[in-house]
Protein backbone atom coordinates (compact mmCIF):
# COMPACT_ATOMS: atom_id res chain seq x y z
CA UNK A 1 0.00 0.00 0.00
CA UNK A 2 1.18 3.16 -1.02
CA UNK A 3 2.70 5.89 1.73
CA UNK A 4 0.61 8.87 2.04
CA UNK A 5 1.41 12.19 0.92
CA UNK A 6 2.34 14.87 3.29
CA UNK A 7 0.80 17.98 2.99
CA UNK A 8 3.91 19.66 1.45
CA UNK A 9 4.01 17.32 -1.55
CA UNK A 10 0.41 16.88 -2.09
CA UNK A 11 0.47 20.78 -2.45
CA UNK A 12 3.19 20.64 -5.35
CA UNK A 13 1.54 17.78 -7.20
CA UNK A 14 -1.77 19.95 -7.01
CA UNK A 15 -0.19 22.72 -8.30
CA UNK A 16 1.68 21.36 -10.66
CA UNK A 17 -1.72 19.42 -11.74
CA UNK A 18 -3.49 22.56 -12.16
CA UNK A 19 -0.34 24.07 -14.41
CA UNK A 20 -1.02 21.28 -16.11
CA UNK A 21 -4.63 22.22 -17.10
CA UNK A 22 -3.98 25.93 -17.41
CA UNK A 23 -1.58 24.84 -20.38
CA UNK A 24 -4.22 22.64 -21.77
CA UNK A 25 -6.45 25.37 -21.73
CA UNK A 26 -4.50 27.92 -23.30
CA UNK A 27 -3.28 25.47 -26.34
CA UNK A 28 -7.06 24.81 -27.22
CA UNK A 29 -8.31 28.61 -27.05
CA UNK A 30 -5.07 29.32 -29.51
CA UNK A 31 -6.04 26.50 -32.08
CA UNK A 32 -9.81 27.90 -31.98
CA UNK A 33 -8.42 31.17 -32.47
CA UNK A 34 -5.90 29.96 -35.38
CA UNK A 35 -8.45 27.89 -36.90
CA UNK A 36 -11.46 30.07 -36.78
CA UNK A 37 -8.87 32.72 -38.60
CA UNK A 38 -8.48 30.85 -41.77
CA UNK A 39 -10.39 32.01 -44.90
CA UNK A 40 -12.90 30.11 -45.38
CA UNK A 41 -12.43 29.04 -49.01
CA UNK A 42 -8.98 26.46 -47.90
CA UNK A 43 -10.85 23.48 -47.96
CA UNK A 44 -8.36 21.38 -45.52
CA UNK A 45 -11.21 18.66 -46.18
CA UNK A 46 -10.73 18.38 -49.75
CA UNK A 47 -7.04 18.51 -50.06
CA UNK A 48 -6.13 16.04 -47.18
CA UNK A 49 -7.99 13.10 -48.84
CA UNK A 50 -5.59 9.87 -47.47
CA UNK A 51 -3.50 10.82 -44.50
CA UNK A 52 -0.98 8.15 -43.00
CA UNK A 53 -2.33 6.06 -40.50
CA UNK A 54 1.14 5.86 -38.66
CA UNK A 55 1.34 9.56 -38.29
CA UNK A 56 -2.41 10.39 -37.24
CA UNK A 57 -1.41 7.45 -34.36
CA UNK A 58 1.56 9.41 -33.24
CA UNK A 59 0.16 12.32 -32.96
CA UNK A 60 -2.89 11.18 -30.96
CA UNK A 61 -0.57 9.88 -28.84
CA UNK A 62 1.17 12.52 -28.84
CA UNK A 63 -2.09 15.01 -27.84
CA UNK A 64 -2.84 12.22 -25.04
CA UNK A 65 0.84 12.35 -22.96
CA UNK A 66 1.16 14.89 -19.99
CA UNK A 67 4.04 17.66 -20.59
CA UNK A 68 6.52 18.36 -18.31
CA UNK A 69 7.82 21.77 -19.09
CA UNK A 70 6.45 24.30 -20.96
CA UNK A 71 9.02 24.18 -23.86
CA UNK A 72 7.14 20.61 -24.53
CA UNK A 73 3.91 21.96 -24.23
CA UNK A 74 4.68 24.61 -27.00
CA UNK A 75 5.97 22.08 -29.16
CA UNK A 76 3.00 19.96 -28.46
CA UNK A 77 0.55 22.99 -29.27
CA UNK A 78 2.48 23.24 -32.72
CA UNK A 79 1.96 19.56 -33.60
CA UNK A 80 -2.14 19.35 -31.99
CA UNK A 81 -3.18 21.39 -34.74
CA UNK A 82 -2.36 19.37 -38.31
CA UNK A 83 -3.20 16.51 -35.76
CA UNK A 84 -6.80 17.19 -35.52
CA UNK A 85 -7.08 19.03 -38.85
CA UNK A 86 -5.81 15.21 -40.65
CA UNK A 87 -7.84 13.53 -37.91
CA UNK A 88 -10.68 15.84 -39.18
CA UNK A 89 -9.34 15.14 -42.57
CA UNK A 90 -9.89 11.33 -42.36
CA UNK A 91 -13.43 11.36 -40.68
CA UNK A 92 -14.37 13.26 -44.44
CA UNK A 93 -13.09 11.16 -46.61
CA UNK A 94 -13.72 7.55 -45.31
CA UNK A 95 -13.13 5.17 -47.84
CA UNK A 96 -14.15 1.48 -48.80
CA UNK A 97 -10.13 0.58 -47.93
CA UNK A 98 -9.73 2.46 -44.82
CA UNK A 99 -13.53 1.36 -42.59
CA UNK A 100 -13.88 3.91 -39.43
CA UNK A 101 -12.62 2.46 -36.61
CA UNK A 102 -13.43 4.21 -33.22
CA UNK A 103 -11.31 3.05 -31.37
CA UNK A 104 -11.01 5.48 -27.57
CA UNK A 105 -7.82 7.94 -28.53
CA UNK A 106 -10.06 8.85 -31.07
CA UNK A 107 -13.32 9.28 -29.35
CA UNK A 108 -11.49 11.40 -27.09
CA UNK A 109 -9.83 13.18 -29.68
CA UNK A 110 -13.10 14.17 -30.93
CA UNK A 111 -14.53 15.04 -27.44
CA UNK A 112 -11.08 17.03 -26.77
CA UNK A 113 -11.53 19.47 -30.17
CA UNK A 114 -14.38 21.93 -29.32
CA UNK A 115 -12.52 24.04 -31.81
CA UNK A 116 -14.06 21.76 -34.67
CA UNK A 117 -17.23 22.46 -34.20
CA UNK A 118 -17.28 25.95 -34.87
CA UNK A 119 -15.63 25.20 -38.32
CA UNK A 120 -17.62 22.40 -39.29
CA UNK A 121 -20.72 24.50 -38.32
CA UNK A 122 -19.97 26.97 -40.14
CA UNK A 123 -19.10 25.29 -43.26
CA UNK A 124 -22.37 23.38 -43.13
CA UNK A 125 -24.54 26.78 -42.84
CA UNK A 126 -22.84 27.96 -45.77
CA UNK A 127 -23.85 24.78 -47.63
CA UNK A 128 -27.39 24.48 -46.26
CA UNK A 129 -27.60 27.94 -47.28
CA UNK A 130 -26.68 27.61 -51.00
CA UNK A 131 -28.97 24.23 -51.49
CA UNK A 132 -31.90 26.11 -49.65
CA UNK A 133 -31.77 28.77 -51.88
CA UNK A 134 -31.44 26.15 -54.92
CA UNK A 135 -34.29 24.03 -53.68
CA UNK A 136 -36.47 27.34 -52.47
CA UNK A 137 -37.79 28.73 -56.06
CA UNK A 138 -39.86 31.33 -53.43
CA UNK A 139 -37.10 32.65 -52.31
CA UNK A 140 -35.69 34.10 -56.08
CA UNK A 141 -37.56 37.04 -57.40
CA UNK A 142 -40.32 35.93 -59.73
CA UNK A 143 -39.40 37.09 -63.89
CA UNK A 144 -42.28 38.76 -64.81
CA UNK A 145 -45.01 37.38 -67.46
CA UNK A 146 -43.24 37.88 -71.28
CA UNK A 147 -46.15 39.96 -72.91
CA UNK A 148 -47.46 38.40 -76.17
CA UNK A 149 -46.86 41.17 -79.06
CA UNK A 150 -50.49 41.88 -80.73
CA UNK A 151 -50.57 42.83 -83.98
CA UNK A 152 -51.63 46.57 -84.50
CA UNK A 153 -53.21 47.80 -87.85
CA UNK A 154 -50.75 50.94 -89.83
CA UNK A 155 -51.30 53.42 -90.68
CA UNK A 156 -53.77 53.25 -94.06
CA UNK A 157 -51.82 54.05 -97.42
CA UNK A 158 -53.86 51.55 -99.57
CA UNK A 159 -57.59 51.62 -100.72
CA UNK A 160 -59.78 48.77 -101.56
CA UNK A 161 -61.58 48.73 -105.05
CA UNK A 162 -65.71 48.87 -104.43
CA UNK A 163 -67.19 48.37 -107.90
CA UNK A 164 -68.71 44.79 -107.82
CA UNK A 165 -68.01 43.05 -111.10
CA UNK A 166 -69.59 39.94 -113.14
CA UNK A 167 -66.87 37.02 -114.39
CA UNK A 168 -67.12 35.50 -117.51
CA UNK A 169 -64.71 32.49 -117.22
CA UNK A 170 -63.86 29.96 -120.96
CA UNK A 171 -61.19 28.04 -122.12
CA UNK A 172 -59.85 24.68 -120.13
CA UNK A 173 -61.64 23.64 -116.79
CA UNK A 174 -60.27 19.89 -116.09
CA UNK A 175 -58.85 21.34 -113.07
CA UNK A 176 -61.44 23.50 -111.50
CA UNK A 177 -59.63 26.59 -112.41
CA UNK A 178 -62.89 28.13 -114.16
CA UNK A 179 -64.79 28.05 -110.68
CA UNK A 180 -68.02 26.63 -112.30
CA UNK A 181 -68.11 23.30 -110.11
CA UNK A 182 -68.94 19.87 -111.03
CA UNK A 183 -71.40 19.88 -113.72
CA UNK A 184 -69.87 18.33 -117.00
CA UNK A 185 -70.48 21.37 -118.73
CA UNK A 186 -67.84 23.25 -117.00
CA UNK A 187 -65.01 21.42 -117.91
CA UNK A 188 -64.74 23.00 -121.89
CA UNK A 189 -66.09 26.15 -121.93
CA UNK A 190 -65.50 27.71 -125.72
CA UNK A 191 -66.43 31.43 -125.22
CA UNK A 192 -67.03 33.64 -122.47
CA UNK A 193 -70.17 32.43 -119.58
CA UNK A 194 -70.89 34.20 -116.82
CA UNK A 195 -70.02 32.29 -113.74
CA UNK A 196 -73.07 32.19 -111.35
CA UNK A 197 -71.12 31.06 -108.32
CA UNK A 198 -69.56 34.54 -108.39
CA UNK A 199 -73.02 36.52 -109.06
CA UNK A 200 -72.18 39.87 -108.33
CA UNK A 201 -75.45 40.42 -105.75
CA UNK A 202 -74.25 37.68 -103.71
CA UNK A 203 -70.77 37.32 -103.78
CA UNK A 204 -69.41 40.50 -105.48
CA UNK A 205 -66.42 40.18 -106.22
CA UNK A 206 -63.85 43.69 -106.66
CA UNK A 207 -60.56 42.27 -107.97
CA UNK A 208 -59.34 39.28 -109.32
CA UNK A 209 -55.66 37.50 -110.12
CA UNK A 210 -55.36 34.48 -112.34
CA UNK A 211 -52.25 32.11 -111.79
CA UNK A 212 -51.14 28.98 -113.56
CA UNK A 213 -54.00 26.43 -112.76
CA UNK A 214 -56.26 28.70 -109.83
CA UNK A 215 -57.89 31.61 -109.59
CA UNK A 216 -57.59 34.49 -106.19
CA UNK A 217 -60.74 36.94 -105.88
CA UNK A 218 -61.03 39.63 -103.25
CA UNK A 219 -65.11 40.48 -102.68
CA UNK A 220 -66.76 43.94 -101.28
CA UNK A 221 -67.18 42.21 -98.11
CA UNK A 222 -63.46 41.87 -97.51
CA UNK A 223 -63.29 38.14 -98.54
CA UNK A 224 -60.58 36.54 -100.43
CA UNK A 225 -61.97 33.68 -102.49
CA UNK A 226 -59.99 31.09 -104.38
CA UNK A 227 -60.67 27.83 -106.43
CA UNK A 228 -59.00 25.83 -108.86
CA UNK A 229 -55.44 23.12 -108.06
CA UNK A 230 -54.87 23.15 -104.84
CA UNK A 231 -51.68 20.78 -105.08
CA UNK A 232 -49.02 22.77 -103.29
CA UNK A 233 -51.42 24.83 -101.66
CA UNK A 234 -52.40 27.73 -103.21
CA UNK A 235 -56.00 27.74 -102.59
CA UNK A 236 -54.95 28.51 -98.75
CA UNK A 237 -57.67 26.20 -97.44
CA UNK A 238 -58.16 22.65 -96.53
CA UNK A 239 -59.62 20.94 -99.89
CA UNK A 240 -59.44 17.40 -99.11
CA UNK A 241 -62.44 15.25 -100.16
CA UNK A 242 -63.02 11.52 -100.48
CA UNK A 243 -65.46 11.73 -103.34
CA UNK A 244 -65.40 11.08 -106.64
CA UNK A 245 -63.92 7.00 -106.13
CA UNK A 246 -66.42 4.77 -108.43
CA UNK A 247 -66.80 1.19 -109.00
CA UNK A 248 -65.27 0.57 -112.39
CA UNK A 249 -68.21 -1.14 -113.20
CA UNK A 250 -70.17 1.87 -112.50
CA UNK A 251 -67.91 4.02 -114.52
CA UNK A 252 -67.56 1.60 -117.55
CA UNK A 253 -71.73 1.67 -117.94
CA UNK A 254 -72.05 5.33 -117.39
CA UNK A 255 -69.33 5.71 -120.69
CA UNK A 256 -71.45 3.71 -122.20
CA UNK A 257 -74.16 5.26 -122.15
CA UNK A 258 -72.41 8.65 -122.87
CA UNK A 259 -74.83 10.61 -120.97
CA UNK A 260 -75.31 14.22 -122.31
CA UNK A 261 -77.37 15.68 -119.47
CA UNK A 262 -75.10 19.00 -118.63
CA UNK A 263 -75.83 18.47 -115.26
CA UNK A 264 -74.23 15.28 -114.33
CA UNK A 265 -70.66 14.80 -112.27
CA UNK A 266 -67.43 15.70 -114.19
CA UNK A 267 -65.41 14.11 -111.89
CA UNK A 268 -63.79 17.60 -110.59
CA UNK A 269 -63.53 17.99 -106.41
CA UNK A 270 -66.59 20.44 -105.11
CA UNK A 271 -63.83 21.95 -103.02
CA UNK A 272 -61.50 22.90 -105.57
CA UNK A 273 -63.99 23.66 -108.24
CA UNK A 274 -66.04 25.91 -106.79
CA UNK A 275 -64.69 29.12 -104.87
CA UNK A 276 -64.19 29.47 -101.31
CA UNK A 277 -62.85 31.23 -98.57
CA UNK A 278 -59.39 31.49 -97.56
CA UNK A 279 -58.70 30.02 -93.94
CA UNK A 280 -56.98 32.74 -91.88
CA UNK A 281 -57.57 31.35 -88.80
CA UNK A 282 -54.03 30.38 -88.32
CA UNK A 283 -52.21 33.37 -88.90
CA UNK A 284 -52.80 36.95 -86.96
CA UNK A 285 -54.45 39.42 -89.17
CA UNK A 286 -54.11 43.43 -87.35
CA UNK A 287 -58.35 44.35 -85.95
CA UNK A 288 -59.96 46.19 -88.70
CA UNK A 289 -57.73 44.97 -91.90
CA UNK A 290 -59.10 45.50 -95.49
CA UNK A 291 -57.81 43.25 -98.24
CA UNK A 292 -56.85 45.89 -101.44
CA UNK A 293 -55.12 43.44 -103.85
CA UNK A 294 -54.69 39.96 -104.68
CA UNK A 295 -52.14 38.18 -107.21
CA UNK A 296 -51.53 34.81 -107.90
CA UNK A 297 -48.23 33.24 -109.54
CA UNK A 298 -48.26 29.08 -110.77
CA UNK A 299 -48.44 27.63 -107.38
CA UNK A 300 -48.61 30.95 -104.83
CA UNK A 301 -50.74 33.15 -103.88
CA UNK A 302 -50.89 36.95 -102.62
CA UNK A 303 -53.01 39.44 -100.57
CA UNK A 304 -52.35 43.09 -99.80
CA UNK A 305 -53.65 44.85 -96.67
CA UNK A 306 -54.62 48.44 -96.74
CA UNK A 307 -51.53 49.28 -93.98
CA UNK A 308 -49.02 47.77 -96.56
CA UNK A 309 -48.97 44.55 -95.28
CA UNK A 310 -48.45 41.79 -97.19
CA UNK A 311 -49.72 37.85 -96.49
CA UNK A 312 -49.12 34.89 -98.96
CA UNK A 313 -49.51 31.04 -99.01
CA UNK A 314 -48.02 28.26 -101.84
CA UNK A 315 -45.08 27.71 -103.01
CA UNK A 316 -42.12 28.58 -105.48
CA UNK A 317 -41.24 26.28 -107.94
CA UNK A 318 -37.38 26.25 -109.62
CA UNK A 319 -35.78 24.33 -112.28
CA UNK A 320 -35.24 20.88 -110.27
CA UNK A 321 -39.21 21.44 -108.23
CA UNK A 322 -40.09 22.36 -105.33
CA UNK A 323 -37.75 25.87 -103.69
CA UNK A 324 -39.99 26.71 -101.12
CA UNK A 325 -42.29 29.38 -100.24
CA UNK A 326 -39.91 31.29 -97.55
CA UNK A 327 -36.57 30.04 -96.42
CA UNK A 328 -38.33 28.29 -93.34
CA UNK A 329 -41.17 27.08 -95.08
CA UNK A 330 -40.78 24.67 -97.90
CA UNK A 331 -44.96 25.31 -98.81
CA UNK A 332 -47.28 27.34 -96.62
CA UNK A 333 -50.63 25.54 -97.02
CA UNK A 334 -52.30 28.16 -95.03
CA UNK A 335 -51.53 32.30 -95.38
CA UNK A 336 -48.37 33.67 -93.52
CA UNK A 337 -47.50 36.78 -93.15
CA UNK A 338 -44.59 38.37 -94.76
CA UNK A 339 -42.50 40.16 -92.13
CA UNK A 340 -39.99 41.74 -94.33
CA UNK A 341 -42.63 43.10 -96.63
CA UNK A 342 -43.78 46.99 -95.35
CA UNK A 343 -45.74 49.78 -96.79
CA UNK A 344 -46.48 47.82 -99.81
CA UNK A 345 -48.64 49.48 -102.39
CA UNK A 346 -48.48 47.07 -105.09
CA UNK A 347 -48.17 43.31 -105.76
CA UNK A 348 -47.46 41.26 -108.86
CA UNK A 349 -46.60 37.68 -109.40
CA UNK A 350 -45.05 35.74 -112.42
CA UNK A 351 -44.39 32.00 -112.81
CA UNK A 352 -42.52 31.46 -109.70
CA UNK A 353 -41.34 34.74 -108.68
CA UNK A 354 -43.22 37.96 -106.99
CA UNK A 355 -42.20 41.65 -107.03
CA UNK A 356 -43.99 44.52 -104.40
CA UNK A 357 -43.79 48.35 -104.82
CA UNK A 358 -43.75 50.26 -101.63
CA UNK A 359 -45.03 53.53 -100.50
CA UNK A 360 -41.26 55.14 -101.26
CA UNK A 361 -41.06 53.47 -104.94
CA UNK A 362 -38.53 50.98 -104.09
CA UNK A 363 -39.32 47.60 -105.33
CA UNK A 364 -37.90 44.64 -103.73
CA UNK A 365 -38.53 40.79 -105.52
CA UNK A 366 -38.39 37.17 -104.11
CA UNK A 367 -38.73 34.20 -105.49
CA UNK A 368 -36.68 31.62 -108.06
CA UNK A 369 -33.96 33.88 -109.43
CA UNK A 370 -32.77 31.22 -111.50
CA UNK A 371 -33.56 33.05 -115.15
CA UNK A 372 -32.26 36.38 -113.22
CA UNK A 373 -36.08 37.48 -112.79
CA UNK A 374 -35.40 39.32 -109.06
CA UNK A 375 -32.64 41.55 -110.89
CA UNK A 376 -30.29 40.24 -108.83
CA UNK A 377 -27.52 37.06 -109.22
CA UNK A 378 -28.66 34.28 -106.84
CA UNK A 379 -25.59 31.69 -106.79
CA UNK A 380 -27.27 28.13 -107.39
CA UNK A 381 -25.85 26.66 -104.39
CA UNK A 382 -27.44 29.12 -102.06
CA UNK A 383 -30.27 29.78 -104.24
CA UNK A 384 -33.01 29.74 -101.32
CA UNK A 385 -31.56 33.26 -100.47
CA UNK A 386 -33.75 34.16 -103.59
CA UNK A 387 -36.55 33.39 -101.06
CA UNK A 388 -36.05 36.39 -99.09
CA UNK A 389 -37.51 40.14 -100.91
CA UNK A 390 -34.80 42.58 -101.50
CA UNK A 391 -34.17 45.93 -103.18
CA UNK A 392 -31.95 45.36 -106.51
CA UNK A 393 -30.75 47.64 -108.85
CA UNK A 394 -33.97 50.31 -109.35
CA UNK A 395 -33.81 54.10 -108.45
CA UNK A 396 -35.50 55.29 -106.30
CA UNK A 397 -37.02 58.85 -105.10
CA UNK A 398 -39.78 61.46 -106.01
CA UNK A 399 -38.70 61.79 -109.10
CA UNK A 400 -37.05 59.11 -110.75
CA UNK A 401 -38.50 56.51 -108.56
CA UNK A 402 -40.92 53.25 -109.66
CA UNK A 403 -44.82 54.20 -109.93
CA UNK A 404 -46.00 50.31 -111.41
CA UNK A 405 -44.35 46.43 -111.45
CA UNK A 406 -45.36 43.82 -114.12
CA UNK A 407 -44.05 40.70 -114.68
CA UNK A 408 -43.90 38.19 -117.32
CA UNK A 409 -43.48 34.39 -116.43
CA UNK A 410 -39.97 34.45 -116.22
CA UNK A 411 -39.06 38.39 -116.86
CA UNK A 412 -40.19 41.87 -115.43
CA UNK A 413 -40.78 45.38 -115.95
CA UNK A 414 -40.90 48.07 -113.85
CA UNK A 415 -42.60 51.74 -114.92
CA UNK A 416 -40.38 54.57 -113.46
CA UNK A 417 -42.21 57.95 -112.83
CA UNK A 418 -40.21 60.16 -115.48
CA UNK A 419 -41.40 57.36 -118.10
CA UNK A 420 -38.65 54.82 -118.20
CA UNK A 421 -39.21 51.39 -118.77
CA UNK A 422 -37.17 48.94 -117.27
CA UNK A 423 -37.25 45.29 -117.60
CA UNK A 424 -34.86 41.95 -117.15
CA UNK A 425 -34.71 38.18 -116.41
CA UNK A 426 -35.33 35.76 -118.88
CA UNK A 427 -34.33 36.68 -122.72
CA UNK A 428 -34.14 34.11 -125.04
CA UNK A 429 -36.66 35.43 -127.22
CA UNK A 430 -36.24 39.36 -126.99
CA UNK A 431 -38.91 39.29 -124.27
CA UNK A 432 -37.61 41.69 -121.85
CA UNK A 433 -37.57 44.02 -125.59
CA UNK A 434 -33.91 44.12 -125.23
CA UNK A 435 -32.37 42.56 -127.97
CA UNK A 436 -29.00 41.85 -126.88
CA UNK A 437 -28.29 37.86 -126.47
CA UNK A 438 -31.56 37.24 -128.16
CA UNK A 439 -31.68 33.61 -129.40
CA UNK A 440 -29.58 32.15 -127.54
CA UNK A 441 -30.84 29.16 -124.80
CA UNK A 442 -29.71 30.86 -121.70
CA UNK A 443 -29.71 34.71 -122.88
CA UNK A 444 -31.11 36.54 -119.66
CA UNK A 445 -30.71 40.19 -118.58
CA UNK A 446 -28.71 40.46 -115.41
CA UNK A 447 -30.15 43.51 -114.00
CA UNK A 448 -32.55 46.41 -114.79
CA UNK A 449 -32.24 47.73 -118.21
CA UNK A 450 -33.74 50.74 -119.57
CA UNK A 451 -35.75 49.56 -122.62
CA UNK A 452 -34.40 52.16 -125.39
CA UNK A 453 -37.07 51.07 -128.06
CA UNK A 454 -39.95 51.85 -125.95
CA UNK A 455 -38.33 55.58 -124.89
CA UNK A 456 -40.71 58.46 -126.02
CA UNK A 457 -44.09 55.59 -126.30
CA UNK A 458 -45.29 57.04 -123.08
CA UNK A 459 -46.58 53.24 -121.87
CA UNK A 460 -49.35 52.50 -119.37
CA UNK A 461 -49.23 49.44 -118.78
CA UNK A 462 -46.97 46.60 -119.23
CA UNK A 463 -47.61 42.50 -119.58
CA UNK A 464 -44.90 39.55 -119.89
CA UNK A 465 -46.13 35.98 -121.57
CA UNK A 466 -44.41 33.20 -121.32
CA UNK A 467 -41.49 33.87 -124.20
CA UNK A 468 -43.36 37.30 -125.89
CA UNK A 469 -44.54 41.02 -123.91
CA UNK A 470 -47.11 43.54 -124.70
CA UNK A 471 -47.27 47.03 -124.19
CA UNK A 472 -50.49 49.83 -123.90
CA UNK A 473 -49.31 53.34 -124.85
CA UNK A 474 -51.29 56.58 -123.45
CA UNK A 475 -52.63 57.01 -127.06
CA UNK A 476 -53.96 53.43 -127.09
CA UNK A 477 -51.47 51.78 -129.41
CA UNK A 478 -51.00 48.08 -128.55
CA UNK A 479 -47.36 47.31 -128.95
CA UNK A 480 -45.83 43.53 -128.93
CA UNK A 481 -42.39 42.02 -129.33
CA UNK A 482 -41.21 38.69 -128.36
CA UNK A 483 -41.47 34.98 -129.75
CA UNK A 484 -43.19 34.82 -133.08
CA UNK A 485 -43.64 30.87 -134.40
CA UNK A 486 -47.22 30.66 -131.87
CA UNK A 487 -48.27 34.10 -133.52
CA UNK A 488 -48.38 35.54 -130.05
CA UNK A 489 -47.84 38.79 -131.55
CA UNK A 490 -50.82 39.16 -133.69
CA UNK A 491 -48.90 40.54 -136.83
CA UNK A 492 -49.86 38.98 -140.01
CA UNK A 493 -46.36 36.85 -142.12
CA UNK A 494 -47.45 39.60 -144.45
CA UNK A 495 -46.60 42.27 -142.63
CA UNK A 496 -43.97 40.67 -140.52
CA UNK A 497 -42.62 40.52 -144.11
CA UNK A 498 -42.18 44.43 -144.62
CA UNK A 499 -40.08 44.57 -141.84
CA UNK A 500 -36.84 45.84 -142.16
CA UNK A 501 -34.37 42.24 -141.41
CA UNK A 502 -32.63 43.70 -137.88
CA UNK A 503 -36.03 43.74 -136.88
CA UNK A 504 -37.27 40.22 -137.67
CA UNK A 505 -35.00 37.56 -136.66
CA UNK A 506 -35.36 34.04 -138.70
CA UNK A 507 -35.37 30.44 -137.87
CA UNK A 508 -33.23 28.29 -139.94
CA UNK A 509 -35.75 27.94 -142.41
CA UNK A 510 -36.21 31.05 -142.92
CA UNK A 511 -39.36 31.48 -140.97
CA UNK A 512 -40.17 34.60 -138.32
CA UNK A 513 -38.82 33.58 -135.17
CA UNK A 514 -38.41 36.15 -133.08
CA UNK A 515 -39.68 40.15 -133.36
CA UNK A 516 -37.06 42.21 -131.50
CA UNK A 517 -38.20 45.49 -131.21
CA UNK A 518 -41.63 47.05 -130.19
CA UNK A 519 -43.97 47.02 -133.14
CA UNK A 520 -47.77 48.18 -133.34
CA UNK A 521 -50.49 45.52 -133.31
CA UNK A 522 -52.87 47.27 -136.25
CA UNK A 523 -55.14 44.65 -136.20
CA UNK A 524 -57.05 46.20 -133.12
CA UNK A 525 -59.95 48.65 -133.44
CA UNK A 526 -60.49 50.83 -131.07
CA UNK A 527 -58.02 52.36 -128.52
CA UNK A 528 -56.28 49.62 -125.92
CA UNK A 529 -57.34 50.20 -122.22
CA UNK A 530 -56.54 46.51 -120.43
CA UNK A 531 -54.82 43.95 -121.71
CA UNK A 532 -53.26 40.69 -120.30
CA UNK A 533 -51.57 38.11 -121.92
CA UNK A 534 -50.37 34.23 -121.16
CA UNK A 535 -48.15 31.52 -122.31
CA UNK A 536 -49.00 32.02 -126.04
CA UNK A 537 -51.84 33.93 -126.41
CA UNK A 538 -53.06 37.78 -125.40
CA UNK A 539 -56.52 39.49 -124.84
CA UNK A 540 -56.65 43.16 -124.92
CA UNK A 541 -59.69 45.54 -123.81
CA UNK A 542 -60.78 48.48 -125.48
CA UNK A 543 -61.76 51.97 -124.28
CA UNK A 544 -65.12 51.29 -125.49
CA UNK A 545 -65.44 47.99 -123.31
CA UNK A 546 -64.96 45.45 -126.57
CA UNK A 547 -62.42 42.52 -126.23
CA UNK A 548 -59.81 41.38 -128.80
CA UNK A 549 -57.87 38.15 -128.65
CA UNK A 550 -55.24 36.17 -130.54
CA UNK A 551 -52.80 33.56 -130.19
CA UNK A 552 -52.68 29.96 -129.20
CA UNK A 553 -56.34 28.39 -128.79
CA UNK A 554 -56.30 24.40 -128.74
CA UNK A 555 -58.40 24.98 -125.21
CA UNK A 556 -60.43 27.89 -126.19
CA UNK A 557 -58.66 30.29 -123.95
CA UNK A 558 -59.18 32.91 -126.71
CA UNK A 559 -63.00 33.04 -126.30
CA UNK A 560 -63.48 32.48 -130.18
CA UNK A 561 -64.67 28.99 -129.87
CA UNK A 562 -62.14 27.47 -131.89
CA UNK A 563 -59.01 25.11 -131.19
CA UNK A 564 -56.70 26.44 -133.82
CA UNK A 565 -54.41 29.43 -133.63
CA UNK A 566 -56.35 32.59 -133.85
CA UNK A 567 -53.62 34.67 -136.48
CA UNK A 568 -54.15 38.27 -135.59
CA UNK A 569 -56.68 40.04 -133.07
CA UNK A 570 -60.34 39.27 -133.42
CA UNK A 571 -62.80 40.62 -131.19
CA UNK A 572 -64.96 38.06 -129.16
CA UNK A 573 -68.48 38.19 -129.72
CA UNK A 574 -71.35 36.41 -128.17
CA UNK A 575 -74.61 36.90 -126.33
CA UNK A 576 -72.89 36.76 -122.87
CA UNK A 577 -70.65 39.81 -123.38
CA UNK A 578 -72.16 41.40 -126.69
CA UNK A 579 -73.93 44.21 -124.68
CA UNK A 580 -71.25 44.38 -121.72
CA UNK A 581 -68.85 47.23 -121.34
CA UNK A 582 -65.91 45.04 -120.23
CA UNK A 583 -63.63 46.62 -117.63
CA UNK A 584 -60.90 43.95 -116.95
CA UNK A 585 -59.07 41.02 -118.36
CA UNK A 586 -57.00 38.20 -116.92
CA UNK A 587 -55.51 35.15 -118.33
CA UNK A 588 -54.15 31.88 -116.65
CA UNK A 589 -52.71 28.81 -118.49
CA UNK A 590 -55.20 27.42 -120.72
CA UNK A 591 -58.21 29.90 -119.82
CA UNK A 592 -59.11 33.41 -119.60
CA UNK A 593 -61.20 35.70 -117.40
CA UNK A 594 -63.45 38.72 -118.59
CA UNK A 595 -65.15 41.33 -115.82
CA UNK A 596 -67.72 43.96 -116.42
CA UNK A 597 -69.12 46.06 -114.06
CA UNK A 598 -72.37 44.85 -112.05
Amino acid sequence: MPMPLSAEKFSVRLNDNIKFINIIHQQINIQHLDTAAMPPKANTKAKVTKPPMREAKKTAAAAKAPAKASAKAATAKKTEAPAKKTAAAKKAATTKKEPAKATASKRKREEDAPAEAPVKKTKTTASTTKTTKRKAPDDAPTKPAKKTKVLTKGPIINEPPKDRLHIYVFGEGTAGELGLGTAKNAVDVKRPRLNPNLAADKVGVVQIAAGGMHVVALTHDNKILTWGVNDQGALGRDTEWDGGLKDMDVAEKEEEEDSDDDEDDNGLSPKESLPAEVDFSTVEIAEGTRWVQVAAGDSCSFALTDDGRVYGWGTFRGNEGTLGFTQEVETARRPMLLPDLKNITSIVAGANHALALNKAGGVVAWGSGQQMQLGRRVVERSKIEGLRPREFGLPRGPKNGIAAIETGAYHSFAISKNGSIYSWGLNNFGETGIPDNAGQDDAVILKPTVVESLKGKNISTIKGGGHHSIAAAENGDCLVWGRIDGHQIGISNDELSKLPEDVVMQDARGDPRILLVPEKVTAIQGAVAKLATASEHNIVVTQDGKAWSWGFSANYQTGQGQVEDVLVPTMIDNTAVREKALNGVFTGGQYSILTAPA
